[in-house]
């Protein structure tokens, strides 16, 4: 069986760790915690591929043919 590189699909959005610097603010500008954020399996294919570990928050960004750009959180859990 080939070997495919998910995280290129054209049906998978992008991926990435957030850094310190962006959560903090991220969490000031909502005010909100990392508890209230919905969570990811550390069994979900993409987290070995970008290198999360428990606890990483994940940005998801999405294209919508309606709404333009849409961003999502996740932690991993």
């Amino acid at each position: 069986m080939p070997n495919i590189d998910i995280l290129n699909h054209i049906l998978v959005p992008k991926f990435e760790i957030m850094k310190d610097e962006e959560l903090k603010l991220f969490f000031k500008e909502r005010g909100i915690s990392r508890t209230e954020l919905p969570t990811m399996k550390a069994i979900d294919p993409v987290v070995p591929l970008i290198n999360a570990k428990s606890g990483d928050v994940v940005k998801i960004t999405r294209k919508s043919n309606f709404g333009g750009i849409c961003y999502y959180y996740r932690v991993v859990e």
